[in-house]
């Protein structure tokens, strides 16, 4: 067996986070022959590509952000160590690994990792968002404590991992004082050529809402289409057009975006899940983050069961 180099993987690190290995070879002070060298060296001794040219950058292969990933880890229990070993173990952050599926909204993301604030010592929170399919795959490697979406894992992927359901909120449309005060009489049928904000077709909220406008036999006009949830509120703040959101983030909504509500999505729900890889969460932050959805953001009563 060939173990990695672990000065390596601190040059590869490097380049990919400088996205070129000139950049990289002027922090480190190397030549970029001698960086170049290295990182074709941990290549050879993983037998796989790490980067491909993209431009005048380099971009990491798809098994190049996968290295990265752990060459982060890797990195970071080497500064573990270090702490323990020099006496200030007791003051070292903890960390939680937070993937985030894309459709599920920034502030609801905000609101379900907002109680690590109160654990002590600090937890650290690395989250990232990326396509279902990577973040199980992580998720069942343990690059990744637990992944947030608003869809159960059976329905994103074949991996077997576990949905632990967090609870409900109901969809509600949005849109600026003059939107609402214009549209806000004789809703919802004042939405026939409203202009209107949609979520990617990737989104349950985008079917739920083309669902609802189909039944009420309404016709808004759509004037944008978002992969990012901020993005599209950012464009609702700006008057462009009327948007829904969970009911649940309604005064983060109100108090960020200076949004009013104009009435609910029918009896649509969306539902949130925290998906771990054991049927039982064991990261205590996990744990915490679970708990607190459940009796304070949602509410929900009743027992939870952690499904397949």
């Amino acid at each position: 067996m060939h173990w990695p180099n672990f000065q390596h993987l601190m040059y590869f690190r490097a380049v990919a986070r400088e996205g070129g290995l000139a950049g990289a070879a002027s922090k480190l002070r190397l030549s970029v022959s001698t960086l170049s060298a290295q990182v074709n060296s941990l290549e050879a001794a993983l037998g796989v590509e790490l980067f491909m040219k993209r431009g005048r950058k380099l971009a990491m292969t798809e098994m190049g952000q996968l290295v990265y990933r752990h060459a982060d880890q890797i990195f970071l229990l080497g500064l573990e160590i270090l702490d323990e070993t020099s006496g200030r173990g007791t003051s070292r952050l903890a960390q939680v690994n937070v993937g985030v599926i894309g459709t599920v909204p920034k502030l609801v993301t905000q609101r379900l990792l907002a109680p690590l604030k109160s654990i002590t010592p600090t937890v650290r929170i690395v989250a990232r968002e990326d396509s279902p399919e990577r973040l199980l795959a992580d998720l069942v490697l343990h690059v990744l404590d637990v992944v947030l979406t608003d869809a159960p894992a059976s329905a994103l992927s074949s991996v077997r991992v576990y949905n632990h359901r967090l609870g409900t909120s109901a969809l509600a449309v949005y849109g600026t004082v003059a939107l609402a005060k214009r549209f806000r009489p004789g809703f919802p049928k004042s939405l026939e050529a409203a202009p209107f904000l949609l979520p990617s077709h990737a989104s349950i909220t985008r079917r739920a809402l083309e669902g609802w406008f189909d039944e009420l036999s309404v016709r808004p006009e759509f004037v944008g289409e978002f992969d990012d949830s901020a993005l599209l509120k950012a464009f609702g703040h700006d008057g462009f057009g009327l948007f829904a959101a969970p009911a649940v983030i309604h005064r983060e909504l109100q108090s960020q975006y200076g949004v009013r509500r104009l009435g609910l999505v029918g009896s649509v729900r969306e539902t949130f899940y925290a998906v771990t890889a054991e049927r039982r969460v064991k990261h205590p932050a996990v744990a915490l983050l679970t708990e607190a959805a459940r009796e304070r953001l949602f509410a929900v009563g009743g027992a939870h069961r952690s499904t397949p």
